[in-house]
Parts: structure tokens; sequence; C-alpha cells
């Protein structure tokens, strides 16, 4: 069995419509699809978005193989063997544009536009939703993260609770994206070049004698960079006793300890014990790490009670995305091709106002204020609009309460979407996981904190163009009538 052909990681009735569309001729029509999320989690005030690198790799190895069609020729349905040679024949043929990583981004307004043949654009909708809704899911909490502890260390420690191996390594380089330092998972360092820290395990403590005996043959073992776990029997009679006594052992060699590591217990509490028995010893350099099922509320009430915590492990929260561990991102049609050739808008009306689409090929600016050099506001826009490529003074207004508005000039206009695909072709220069990192950084500096505090953030405007919403109008009232 082939598990690296991730052809099939889509939902059959993907593969339905596109064999219904082969039948009937209309395979090959163009179609625009949209994905964007409804909802920001966490009641975060933006969401970063992660997962193109890894929508890039899958769309440029789609191919179906032998055992994907054999599959399929199994399935009850009795698919033509004309419609499985067609799809031994299927290659990516469209654009592609998207939101780069590390982008802020808000609801409703599309991270990623599809403009492909429709049987293209049907089979990569699970799968792009799949790999974009996660990593950025777990890029907006690990960005949380950051903002309860910015200026100390984070490693991602999440492995052994995510939901598999692949959720494991695509999370790790997530929360690197927002800014965690380091994971402790191997292979994602080995993939994507990102720092692996570790200390180790209870066991180690267990399988000797005494704590004291553990802790020095792990520093004759690794004595670079050695961090020590102190809570295996009792963390301040035992563990920062026989961890100094380590720690002076090594300075005796000419080295330095670097840490200790708290598990259990009240970490504000022995942290700060802890940090007073090291500094006592003469060890102020010792640095704390403290894990146990961390998230960005405690870390932020840890440091309200005055922790004295340097470095901050976060696992299972993270990797899982505890409270709330779907974005709900979705991809839908917002135009077809018609009968000359042309796209045509379409729209999806809900009796769920949320749920209704905002039609056409639209394009996404973040408009900059040339004076202040913050976002006010993002534009949604028609493919074809000029005015805001061209600077020329634009309306901005709320799409629910458009009585609510103002006019803007003087601005910088931003695309968000940028080229991907073209006609099948990569024409992206795919940047380095560090770029990103910096790319990130250079996105918080275009916003007002009151829009990216944790608790209770101020709404960011996402406007649509007056176009825009007439159009949505005009569909709306046309399916009514």
């Amino acid at each position: 069995m082939n598990n690296s052909n991730l052809t099939l990681h889509t939902d059959k009735y993907q593969i339905n419509m596109m064999y219904a569309h082969w039948i009937h001729g209309t395979h090959r029509k163009r179609a625009v699809f949209d994905v964007y999320f409804r909802k920001l989690p966490f009641g975060n005030g933006y969401a970063v978005v992660a997962g193109l690198e890894r929508i890039i790799d899958y769309i440029r190895k789609l191919r179906f193989g032998d055992e994907e069609l054999a599959y399929l020729a199994e399935q009850e349905e009795q698919y033509k063997p004309e419609f499985l040679e067609e799809l031994r024949q299927f290659r990516f043929s469209g654009d592609l544009y998207a939101m780069p990583e590390g982008t802020l981004a808000f609801p409703n307004e599309p991270l990623l536009r599809v403009e492909a043949p429709i049987f293209e654009a049907q089979l990569i909708e699970t799968a792009v939703l799949n790999f974009l809704n996660y990593q950025t899911l777990v890029a907006t909490k690990a960005a949380r993260v950051k903002q309860a502890a910015p200026h100390d260390v984070l490693l991602e420690f999440g492995t052994r609770r995510a939901q598999e191996a692949d959720a494991a390594i695509w999370g790790a380089r997530a929360a690197y994206v927002a800014g965690f330092d380091a994971t402790s998972n191997m292979r994602a360092g080995m993939l994507f070049g990102i720092p692996a820290k570790g200390t180790h395990a209870h066991a180690w403590v267990q399988s000797h004698d005494t704590e004291e005996e553990a802790f020095m043959r792990y520093a004759e073992a690794l004595p670079d960079g050695v961090t020590l776990l102190v809570d295996t029997y009792d963390t301040l009679k035992s563990g920062v006793p026989n961890a100094i006594r380590t720690a002076k052992a090594l300075e005796a060699r000419g080295m330095r300890m670097s840490a200790i590591r708290l598990d259990s217990g009240d970490l504000a509490y022995l942290s700060k014990k802890a940090r007073r028995m090291l500094d006592d010893a003469g060890l102020p350099y010792v640095k704390i790490v403290a894990s146990n099922d961390l998230d960005e509320h405690i870390i932020f009430n840890l440091k309200a009670q005055g922790a004295r915590i340097d470095v901050w492990g976060v696992g299972t929260q993270l990797i899982t995305a505890a409270d709330q561990p779907a974005l709900g991102g979705v991809y839908k049609m917002v135009a077809r091709e018609g009968e000359d050739g042309g796209l045509i808008p379409v729209i999806k009306i809900s009796g769920n106002p949320e749920k209704v689409t905002t039609p056409g090929a639209k394009d996404v600016y973040r408009i900059v204020n040339k004076e202040t050099g913050k976002a006010e506001a993002d534009y949604i826009c028609l493919k074809e609009e000029t005015d805001v490529k061209e600077g020329r003074r634009i309306k901005l207004f709320d799409p629910i309460h458009p009585f609510i508005h103002k006019y803007v000039e003087g601005y910088d206009a931003q695309p968000l979407l940028k080229e991907i695909f073209r006609g099948g072709e990569l024409v992206y220069d795919v940047p380095s996981l560090d770029d990103v990192r910096g790319y990130h950084r250079e996105q918080l500096e275009l916003f007002w904190p009151e829009y990216l505090r944790k608790l209770n953030p101020e709404t960011y405007p996402v406007d649509l163009s007056t176009a825009a919403w007439e159009l949505k109008r005009d569909l709306i009232e046309s399916y009514r009538k």
C-alpha cells in the first residue's frame, strides 16, 4: 500500500461529482472557489495563516496511480473505465492564489482562491481544507501563547498527544511559524530545520539507585546544555538540591548547567522557591523550564502570580487546540464558466445569514494608513476593480451595517492573495521557514495592540467594496424573485 500518495485524500462525493461532470462533458468548465473561515478561533482577534507549503507539495504531486485507480474500480458506483483513464492523465492545470503563511487573517475573507477546471477544483477541496484548517488553528493557538509570554522561550512538546504522526510534525511547524522557538519532535526538526530541544524523563531518574546519581550520570553523558527534571520524588527537598550539586560538579569542570525543569505541582510557588535556592547557591544563570498541560491562560495567570519561569513547554493544549479543536474553514464556489466562456458569479443563500457567500472572483487588500503605518481595514473587491490598486479614494463600510462608513485616501493597498500556481505551474518562490517567521513578526507590527490582545480584542474591519456588496445584494434579490 502506498501511504505517500494523497490523491485519494478526498471525500467520496468529490469523486462522484467529478464523474457526473465527466459524464455530462462539463468537467473542463472553469470554476472559482474561495477558502475562508466564518469565525475566529479561541475568541482571538485574528488568525495566523499556515499550511500553504503542504498544499503546494500536495498539488505538485497529484497523480492517480495504479493502486488508486484499482480501488476506484471496485466502488459500487461502477465508474466507467474511460473515466478511470481520464483520471490516470490527471494533472492540476489551474491557478491558485493564497495568503502567504504567517499572514494575519480575519473572518470571511479569502485565504485562498482557486481558479481551475471544475474537475480539478473539486478534487483538491478536502485536502486543502484539511491542511489549512489544522495548521492555521495551531498557529493561531501558538500566537496566543506567544502573547502570554512574549519574551520567554517557548518549546512545542505535543507529539505524544497529537492526533497521529502528521498532526505532530505539521503542528510543530505551525507553532514555529507563530513564534515558538523549538520542538521536541526530532522528525519535525529534521524535515523543517526547527531547533530540537529535550531533557530527560522521570524514567531516567527511576532507573538509578538515587536521584543524585541519575543527575550526575546524565551530566557526564551530555554535559552541554544539561536540563534536569527535578520533580520525580520531591522538588524542593530532593530535586533542586541534587540539581545544585550537579551544577557545582559541572562548574568544577569549567561548564555550566542550563536549566531545571518543573513538570508538576504548584508551578508558581515551586518556581519562586527554586529560583531563590539556585540564586543562593550562586547559580543565577540556571534557568527554570516548566511544563504540565500549559496553555496561554495558565501561563498568563502564572506570570501574574510572579512565577519565575524562563522557558515554557507547551504540549497537549497546543497541538490539539483543546479549547477549540477545529477551525471550520470552508471552500465555496463563487463563479463558474458560462456558455460564452466568461465567468458567471454564483451565490449560496442560507437561512443562517453568516453562511450566505459573497459571489464573484475577488481580491483582498490590506489598507495601511501611510501616516501611522497601521492597518485600517481589509478590503475585499471584485478581481476586475482598479480603484484600490491605483490608490484612489475608496469607501470603507461595514457589510452588515452599511450606514457605518468612511472614505479613505493616502493609503498603501497591500495585496494579500499571492499567485502560487499559474496554469498548473508553480510560480511562487516558496520562502524559508525563518523568512515566514520574520514575515509573521512584520505582520504583527501592522496592527494596533487593541486588535491583538488576548482577551476581548477589538474587532478588525473586513469590508466589501461597493461593487462586491451590490453584486451580493442583487444576486440575493434575483433568487428571492
